[in-house]
């Protein structure tokens, strides 16, 4: 009687069931980091991804965690699979179900004084698979420098996921983006925590997150610097923290120094920024006499704290960025040169 049943279970046994995954407007496809600390979403490029992308190894934007190109599927695509997979097969056993109850029915005699009859109700009659719906468009789009595949995330993107090269100039831009954001959310910020912490709080808070602001911009104008400069070999140790030095090393290597990209204020004001960095790493901000002298600054006296402003934040960035635009102009000048490290 079940016989249609009992073929359709032989048949799913060991069969499987593709999922189709479509891409968003954009032609972009959702991919999940495998790495369970990290599980971060981004988007790639459909054509590069059947095109440019190795199935032996993709890597993760953020982490750079490295696995083979079929573990990189998204949480939600796994669970819509998973429950595409199990309609498909209530479908088929269903459609098998009322197979069997079709040629029951027709084998029983008419006219019969004892009337026996099958039917089959419920249950899905779907036997085909629902493609997992494309996420949200995510608005950082990036080209890979290296290999030249693209792909988009939401937040900050370190290494492409097709060559898992970093992008010194991407990430120092992103760096500075991020810096810049979190100077702008500061009044956001105080205002939260006024509300549930109180104003104690929230002043405590809001002043550390700007003051960090400075320090982060000279760590990532440090670690841009030091990216930049491999061309032209090692550069001492911590040779990009301090100003001067920075300089002269750029000046040998591009003929060119942050007087040829800065003007003279924004030299001075950049040398007291980085002095305050210094003195708020290492002074908890509190002034002494060497931070006068290194720095120029007369507004202060010793003993008295810094005071960190946003404005201060936005000129530390102003001028990072035009160092680092007459750098990339000078490095440029220097590869067409022939110039190797």
């Amino acid at each position: 009687m079940f016989e249609d049943l009992i073929k359709e279970m032989e048949r799913m046994n060991g069969q499987s069931v593709s999922v189709a995954i479509e891409s968003d407007e954009k032609g972009y496809i959702d991919k999940q980091c495998p790495n369970e600390d990290c599980e971060f979403i981004f988007k790639v490029n459909e054509k590069d991804w059947a095109d440019i992308f190795k199935d032996e190894a993709v890597w993760c934007p953020f982490c750079r965690y490295e696995a083979p190109s079929d573990q990189w599927l998204t949480i939600e695509q796994v669970e819509h699979a998973k429950a595409e997979a199990f309609a498909v097969m209530q479908g088929k056993i269903h459609n098998s179900l009322r197979s069997c109850a079709q040629k029951f029915n027709r084998s029983q005699p008419k006219n019969s004084f004892i009337s026996i009859s099958m039917k089959v109700t419920g249950g899905l009659n779907r036997t085909h698979t629902i493609p997992a719906k494309a996420a949200d468009l995510m608005q950082l789009e990036i080209q890979c420098e290296s290999c030249e595949s693209r792909f988009s995330v939401v937040g900050s993107a370190y290494f492409c996921p097709a060559c898992g090269h970093n992008s010194v100039t991407r990430t120092f831009r992103d760096s500075l983006r991020k810096i810049r954001a979190k100077k702008d959310s500061v009044g956001i910020v105080k205002q939260a925590i006024t509300e549930t912490a109180g104003k104690d709080e929230a002043e405590l808070t809001c002043r550390s997150l700007i003051e960090t602001c400075i320090s982060d911009g000279v760590v990532a104008f440090q670690k841009y610097c030091e990216g930049m400069y491999d061309i032209f070999g090692k550069a001492p140790f911590n040779a990009f923290q301090r100003l001067e030095q920075a300089s002269e090393l750029w000046g040998k290597a591009v003929q060119k120094g942050f007087d040829e990209w800065l003007s003279k204020d924004e030299i001075n004001l950049l040398r007291i920024l980085y002095q305050k960095r210094h003195l708020l790493a290492h002074n908890e901000g509190i002034v002494d006499e060497k931070y006068i002298h290194k720095s120029g600054d007369n507004k202060y006296k010793e003993g008295q704290r810094l005071v960190i402003s946003a404005f201060d934040v936005e000129n530390l960035l102003v001028c990072l960025e035009k160092l680092s635009i007459g750098i990339e102009e000078g490095c440029s000048d220097a590869k067409s040169l022939g110039v190797n490290s």
